[in-house]
């Protein structure tokens, strides 16, 4: 195996677990808007994975409405691991 072809595997294989991170994210706040059923055992598991990741930056926002507290605290982290993710893979390929 190639050195280059390792190289291109790793950046999306990087890429995949942001994008992975990112959807149960989303995920969760999709379930949160749509008034998902928070006794469901999958609806507990988002939401723990979802609070988990997004640990930094829960709560960080204050705003009155809660579901804008979830969309911009969730929303936020999505977006940086996505960008993180993704630029950290683009530079593991290019190398």
């Amino acid at each position: 195996m190639s050195p280059r072809y390792r190289t291109n595997q790793a950046g999306r294989i990087i890429a995949v677990v942001a994008d992975v991170v990112a959807a149960i994210i989303v995920l969760w706040i999709l379930m949160y808007l749509l008034d998902a059923n928070r006794a469901n055992d999958f609806v507990q598991f988002v939401h723990e994975t979802a609070r988990w990741l997004a640990g930094w930056s829960h709560d960080l926002f204050t705003f009155d409405e809660e579901w804008a507290r979830v969309v911009t605290g969730y929303g936020l982290a999505a977006v940086v691991y996505l960008a993180i993710g993704h630029a950290i893979a683009g530079r593991t390929s290019r190398h």
